[in-house]
């Protein structure tokens, strides 16, 4: 059991936070992030966060719905129901189509949402930077970087010194 949750630093400006980002990353480091009142240009990409597996589960689940709605329909007229309307074969695939399309919107739509709460790790209740008190003002006018203690480089002392040395405002010791 970790005795903390991480170190905090805080920054007065986005440029700092993304330059401190960047030696961090530099140094090692993986288990980090980022927090800002607004989006801040070129954090994601020194946190190395940019890259996503939410476009491969929304296409899964888009795949999912086109194929599931043509077969539903295809079972529908060649099994439960077939019906000869006129004088067509019973699997007219182009009449599927609408149904193929609404199904892939609507299943992709849901697999992004639920996708973004799941890689998000949402709902989230309790958060350990809530913890520190300073942090309250990562919504108004400052800027965080938190290395987590589970991150293999992690040490108290020595990440404590790489983030000093990165000028920061302070850096708070964030209990679990």
């Amino acid at each position: 059991m970790q005795s903390i949750y991480g170190l905090l630093a805080e920054f007065d400006t986005p440029e700092q936070v993304v330059e401190a980002a960047r030696h961090v990353h530099a140094a090692g480091y993986r288990r980090i992030d980022g927090y800002s009142p607004h989006p801040v240009e070129g954090l994601a990409e020194a946190l190395d966060k940019h890259n996503s597996r939410l476009p491969l589960i929304v296409l899964v689940g888009g795949l999912v719905g086109c194929i599931g709605g043509y077969l539903l329909q295809w079972w529908c007229q060649t099994n439960a129901y077939p019906l000869n309307i006129g004088g067509r074969p019973l699997n007219s695939w182009p009449a599927y189509v609408p149904i193929m399309f609404e199904l892939t919107v609507l299943i992709g739509s849901f697999s992004a949402v639920f996708g973004m709460l799941g890689l998000n790790g949402l709902p989230m209740p309790y958060h350990p930077l809530f913890n520190v008190p300073a942090f309250s003002a990562a919504s108004r006018n400052k800027f965080f970087l938190c290395v987590e203690a589970r991150d293999p480089l992690f040490s108290a002392a020595g990440t404590r010194q790489l983030l000093e040395r990165l000028g920061p405002q302070a850096v708070y010791e964030v209990p679990p």
